[in-house]
């Protein structure tokens, strides 16, 4: 059961590293892909690990988890980097949109004078 599972980690890492690789790169095409994939691997790592005892793991696979473990963190700490990111973005095109169509008339002034009717 224990070489199962290894393999069940090995496919979540290389679908987390592609996720990785592809936020660093900027690269948006592949990630709902990639999302599914990542989906389909946690699950089925989830229902393997329900047949296999902690204490009967071995030292090895003990350690494939804790690996596992931080390049999950990992992978969070970065897509919540990406999230963050593009808030940011969507709320800059969001107020340049707002000041394009507006007219300034119930805007605050821009250099603190008053205007005069």
């Amino acid at each position: 059961m224990e070489a199962v599972l290894t393999q069940a980690i090995n496919r979540l890492e290389a679908v987390l590293a592609g996720e990785m690789m592809a936020l660093r790169a900027g690269d948006h095409s592949g990630l709902g892909d990639i999302s599914h994939r990542k989906n389909q691997s946690l699950m089925e790592l989830t229902r393997i690990g329900r047949g296999v005892e902690a204490a009967s793991m071995s030292h090895d696979l003990r350690d494939r988890l804790s690996v596992l473990r931080e390049r999950l963190d990992e992978n969070s700490h970065l897509l919540e980097l990406h999230m963050e990111a593009t808030a940011e973005v969507a709320g800059l095109i969001t107020r340049a949109i707002a000041e394009a169509e507006s007219d300034g008339t119930y805007g605050a002034p821009l250099n603190g004078s008053t205007r005069i009717g």
